[in-house]
């Protein structure tokens, strides 16, 4: 966790964002140049480097969670919960610690010496982000002793001084979002510098008391959650579809390219699996009503008989026109040669694992899409769980409603015909077995799966801080996660436990800071399964 600074490559990506010469003016002190590079120069390569991190990781939690699975099944470990020494599944320890780490220190000194308090208050929630997806992708992280350039060794923090840390790090960054004095985002470079809501400060406040009801979420099996904190955070948070958090890209060269598109060419072997397809085609149990089988306008029998209208926005055909998945055990294996039409398409709406830019586009897997961040439909769902638990069931169904309809319009952009995706969505949105209007007639398994649906693929962390919410209700009579169901066998040295944490980054921590893991028990053959604290109950 060296001090490595990406002045060349932050300075290149600036200017090509904003055409400004005035970024390399930064040298303002007659007397001499200034401590420090001015904050604008920071922020661009800090998102982006955590926006790809996000991505990189998620790759391999989406095997967790079954957003995807690989097309040789069990051939692939991560598929059966191993997790293998290996840095290729850790680029959030690399983004947090080391391409953000002392740059994201850097731009917080900077913009309070330069009174750019804006940029103070986005760096405490980027850096709280950072912290809340590496706890939640790795347990026990290193916060109380990070960045310190003096030491060389650096143990590790249980999880609950990380989630305190988080909330100190919100807070402080709304407080200096609020403040009225020094530079307005105009003058102060965030509204040229800010790919995330082009320096909209409002906008950043809601996305921190997002971060805030996500980090208060996580808690449910703890005797302190707080259920009315949880909802007092959301209504403070995104107000619809138009705050949501994405992140663009300019889609022309790799370096500046949506990780998931077809020229990063990553999710090439990646294919959609059983059970989401189930959470869209009416098979799922939780999410069936056998009275629209046949109804107008959904003819039977046909590629257009679909109980849900996301499934054309979100999901890959088979050749044939079908919507399948594949199961994590057998990937593709399970069709023959002569079944090849049946093999769901990849990502890019193309047979094979290579891709061009697709016709129609597969949901926001092209290189130019944004990437979400945080958006309003899955804090909707955040609310609606928290209240369902606290018993406040009109609350719960009024979050619920309003859940599945800003996912419905979001998933809209990507329909490739908006006509049929309004018509069917008319008949989704009728259905009272699909879409409750009664309290009674919600039920927790139908607010998780809906956030489930809401989450797939970008809310990686999310779902998989769910799923070990409810320990992957391997032993509940009532699943919420219905229809899910965990490979058999597992991976040998799991010893029959799923993964609930990610090892740290080999290369890093088992190359250079062994004691530290041996106090967690990080070289265990079956640390990867070790409960983490969050899940835990209390």
């Amino acid at each position: 966790m060296k001090k490595i600074l990406y002045t060349f490559l932050i300075i290149t990506g600036t200017l090509a964002f904003s055409g400004c010469s005035d970024y390399l003016d930064v040298n303002t002190n007659p007397n001499g140049p200034d401590a420090l590079l001015q904050p604008e120069l920071f922020l661009p390569q800090i998102q982006s480097e955590m926006a790809v991190a996000v991505q990189w990781d998620g790759r391999f939690t989406g095997f967790y969670t079954q957003n995807w699975a690989h097309t040789s099944g069990a051939g692939y470990s991560l598929n059966l919960h191993n997790n293998p020494l290996s840095d290729s599944y850790a680029q959030l320890w690399r983004a947090v610690y080391w391409s953000m780490g002392y740059n994201l220190s850097d731009m917080i000194e900077s913009g309070e010496l330069n009174k750019k308090y804006d940029f103070v208050g986005v760096g405490h929630i980027m850096r709280a982000y950072g912290w809340q997806m590496l706890t939640d992708y790795h347990g026990p992280v290193i916060v109380t002793e990070a960045f310190n350039s003096s030491q060389r060794v650096f143990n590790y923090d249980e999880q609950s001084v990380v989630y305190e840390e988080i909330k100190r790090l919100l807070l402080l960054g709304i407080e200096n979002l609020e403040r009225t004095d020094g530079l307005s985002p105009t003058d102060s470079g965030l509204r040229e510098a800010d790919l995330i809501y082009n320096g909209d400060r409002d906008k950043w406040i809601k996305f921190a008391y997002g971060l805030l009801a996500m980090n208060a979420q996580r808690l449910t099996n703890k005797s302190s959650y707080n259920a009315d904190q949880v909802i007092a955070y959301v209504d403070k948070s995104l107000a619809g579809n138009q705050d949501d958090a994405s992140i663009g890209f300019d889609g022309t060269i790799s370096s500046d390219t949506n990780f998931f598109g077809p020229l990063r060419d990553n999710i090439g072997y990646y294919r959609q699996t059983k059970f989401m397809i189930g959470l869209l085609d009416g098979t799922n149990p939780e999410l069936t009503d056998p009275s629209l089988i046949g109804a107008d306008p959904l003819p039977e029998n046909s590629a257009e008989h679909l109980k849900d209208p996301r499934i054309t926005a979100m999901m890959a055909p088979s050749p044939d026109g079908q919507y399948r998945g594949v199961s994590p055990e057998l990937g593709i294996n399970e069709w023959s040669s002569a079944e090849a039409s049946q093999v769901p398409k990849n990502f890019w709406n193309e047979v094979g694992y290579k891709g061009s830019s697709p016709s129609p586009q597969i949901y926001f897997f092209n290189n130019s899409e944004r990437f979400p961040l945080m958006t309003y439909a899955q804090l909707q769902f955040i609310k609606a769980e928290a209240a369902f638990i606290s018993n406040k069931k009109d609350v719960a169904l009024t979050a619920y409603q309003e859940g599945v309809k800003s996912h419905m319009e979001f998933a809209k952009q990507y329909a490739p015909d908006p006509a049929t995706f309004e018509e069917r969505k008319a008949v989704y949105l009728s259905s009272s077995e699909l879409f409750p209007v009664a309290t009674e007639d919600l039920t927790l398994s139908k607010i998780m799966l809906q956030k489930y649906i809401a989450t797939w693929g970008w809310g990686f962390f999310e779902t998989w801080s769910d799923m070990r919410r409810y320990h992957y209700d391997v032993d509940a009579a009532d699943p919420v996660y219905k229809g899910f169901e965990l490979p058999d066998p597992l991976y040998i040295t799991n010893n029959g436990k799923p993964a609930y944490r990610a090892r740290p980054r080999y290369n890093s921590e088992y190359m250079w800071n062994k004691a530290a893991l041996e106090v967690i028990g990080a070289y265990e053959e079956d640390y990867h399964t070790y409960e983490t604290w969050f899940s835990k109950p209390e």
